[in-house]
């Protein structure tokens, strides 16, 4: 049950980054190269001028592909310290020395929860692509961050 919910989340993330892949970061990605490319045009530029220019061309892109990384990341500590607090709440309630009965009692307990945590944050997903969308449309995806 819980690879089940795993496979889900999984997918679910996928999606996300290809829809946003597909909405912005692949273009934002042939900006940038199309942009290096012109910084290799001029052959009277030094090499340090050529590769400063090319890394200005990297860096929305950079910033875009971090962005969402971070998120991603975000959603995923979120998610990961709900099902580790089902797993507190049933092994508190196993005791020094559960019988059967309780440790299957404490498992269909923790896989329902997990199950709510997974379906919880699965629901997180469309309003956090809006506003990843609406983040990388202004072009000025937020630099990263150590948070």
């Amino acid at each position: 049950m819980v690879e089940a919910q795993k496979y889900r989340i999984e997918q679910e993330m996928t999606n996300l980054v290809n829809e946003l892949d597909k909405s912005y970061l692949r273009k934002m990605q042939g900006d940038m190269h199309r942009c290096a490319a012109k910084c290799c045009d001029d052959p009277q530029s030094s090499l340090e001028r050529v590769h400063g220019c090319i890394e200005n061309c990297t860096t929305q892109l950079n910033q875009a592909n971090n962005y969402v990384q971070n998120e991603i990341n975000s959603l995923q500590n979120r998610l990961q310290r709900c099902v580790m607090d089902c797993n507190d709440l049933a092994r508190d309630k196993l005791g020094a020395d559960p019988s059967q009965e309780v440790i299957d009692k404490c498992t269909i307990q923790f896989e329902n929860c997990a199950i709510k945590c997974v379906d919880k944050h699965i629901g997180l997903i469309p309003s956090m692509m809006k506003t990843m969308k609406k983040v990388l449309a202004s072009g000025k995806p937020p630099p990263m961050t150590n948070a």
